[in-house]
């Protein structure tokens, strides 16, 4: 089976980041969805999606949405499943599959949780981004099925070669 590699931890350790920096290092078609923080003057106004294949973006969650509310923010499901469900989807076109993330606000959409139990099935190597406290079933999977390695402001830049490596390794 392809190499399956989960990053997890605390918010705001950085990794997206670190998953921006694996894929970006790699010589391979990267496919999937990525969230950003969308911010204004500093301020996170919500979270963005971006379609790593296609450069398609959309917004995941912010204050103004009318779908399921976490916290301040609330799922723009519509987006989340037009641009997020798609992207990971399509993404079995590719030769790496990326989730970022798996979490409560991408959980809230059946469709973007069929999309990546699609690409789980799949023999393609995955990189995804888990909720560290996360106990959804999709979750508790990719927690048995996967490499789960816990990102930390100590380990965050060293980790870049080595998931890249064992990524490249499984191809």
């Amino acid at each position: 089976m392809a190499n399956r590699i989960a990053v997890t931890g605390s918010p705001g350790v950085g990794k997206t980041t670190l998953v921006q920096k694996v894929t970006s290092s790699l010589n391979c078609r990267v496919g999937g969805v990525l969230a950003r923080d969308k911010k204004y003057k500093d301020r996170r106004i919500g979270f963005e999606l971006l379609d790593l294949a296609t450069g398609a973006t959309g917004m995941l969650a912010d204050e103004t949405g009318n779908g399921p509310q976490l916290g301040k923010f609330r799922v723009r499901l519509d987006d989340l499943e037009k641009i997020g469900a798609k992207a990971v989807e399509n993404a079995l076109a590719c030769d790496l599959i990326v989730v970022d993330e798996v979490g409560p606000m991408e959980l809230s959409s059946p469709k973007f949780v069929i999309a990546v139990e699609k690409a789980i099935a799949s023999p393609k190597p995955m990189l995804v981004v888990l909720h560290e406290w996360s106990n959804h079933r999709l979750a508790k999977k990719i927690r048995t099925s996967f490499q789960v390695i816990t990102v930390t402001p100590d380990n965050r830049d060293s980790l870049v070669t080595e998931i890249a490596k064992k990524l490249q390794a499984k191809k």
